[in-house]
């Protein structure tokens, strides 16, 4: 496997380029290679040409940000199907272009959105516009709408992430040093951690997440995976896409509003704009299952709170899961 990275020899990248026919002339020479930033679970790369800049992504055997957890290379398949499957749904000016897909080496070159920033300043800003999220849902819903044909089950990456979600955050000792990251938050998360009830709750919902269903969803429709420039949102990162349940993505997305703004009244504008048949009790059920697992989890998020305002948050999370 032919691997990508920061410190590749341009000379090396320029070889690969052109032997994928992926430059546009046989004048166009490589000048630079920059990361567009922080990335989770692949690697991404700006190319700039003396003719254009694009981004390449890899995937790896593992979590690029978590390098000791194994992850499917196959991932990268999937993003590419989302995009191909999405284009023309009324939403191509929010995700970036396709320019080639090399199956072989698990790469994909797609269209450079620009100095974007992600949408994780919401933690900090703790509000959002409502141009914004006005668009946010408006995507969504086209994204649920499509419908793919053949589309892959990513069965494998959906267990990774089902045991990061509904299972580990959940576990008395799943290895994870809460107090590391505040102190005080592990014996906080014990309440939680051993309450039965609300463990068989989520157990149940985690059943559902590894159900096939008939909804194309993104699959981690949150801050980290929308990007902005101006008035501009586009939606990228898509890997965890699969045929599952439209709740998911609307718990997920409605989850972080209120961890950004401590305003649970977000999920209820959020499901009064969205058209579409759902079940409400899975959304809620979702949103409190995803706040638990950002807070007590290993998918931890830049969300400066006291400890106060995270047991408020977890109390909220539980009266969701068990309404």
């Amino acid at each position: 496997m032919f691997y990508i990275d920061l410190d590749i020899p341009i000379a090396d990248l320029q070889e690969y380029l052109k032997n994928q026919g992926w430059l546009v002339s046989n004048d166009e020479r490589v000048i630079s290679v920059e990361k567009p930033g922080e990335g989770n679970m692949n690697v991404v790369l700006r190319i700039t040409t003396n003719i254009r800049s694009f981004i390449l992504k890899q995937s790896r055997p593992y979590v690029q940000k978590y390098q000791q957890i194994e992850a499917p290379l196959e991932r990268i398949e999937v993003e590419y199907q989302f995009y191909s499957t999405v284009q023309g749904n009324q939403i191509d000016a929010h995700i970036p272009n396709i320019l080639a897909y090399d199956k072989m080496e698990f790469s994909l070159m797609m269209e450079d959105l620009g100095q974007c920033k992600d949408m994780t300043y919401l933690y900090g800003n703790r509000t959002i516009k409502r141009t914004h999220l006005d668009r946010l849902i408006h995507v969504l819903q086209a994204i649920h709408k499509s419908k793919p044909e053949g589309f892959p089950k990513n069965m494998e990456l959906r267990k990774l992430n089902h045991q990061h979600i509904f299972v580990l955050p959940f576990m008395e000792d799943n290895g994870f040093q809460l107090d590391d990251i505040q102190e005080g938050l592990q014996e906080l998360s014990l309440t939680y951690k051993g309450d039965t009830v609300l463990k068989s709750v989520v157990e149940t919902l985690g059943v559902k997440y590894l159900s096939e269903g008939s909804t194309l969803i993104h699959g981690d429709y949150y801050p980290g995976s929308w990007i902005t420039e101006d008035d501009n949102i586009y939606i990228i990162d898509p890997e965890f896409s699969f045929l599952g349940f439209a709740e998911f993505d609307l718990g997920v997305m409605a989850a972080h509003l209120i961890m950004a703004t401590s305003d649970s009244s977000y999920l209820d504008f959020v499901l009064k704009k969205y058209q579409g048949c759902i079940d409400k009790k899975w959304v809620h059920q979702i949103v409190g299952i995803e706040i638990m697992r950002r807070l007590i989890g290993l998918a931890q998020l830049p969300l400066e709170r006291t400890l106060q305002e995270k047991e408020y948050l977890l109390q909220m999370a539980r009266k969701m899961i068990l309404e």
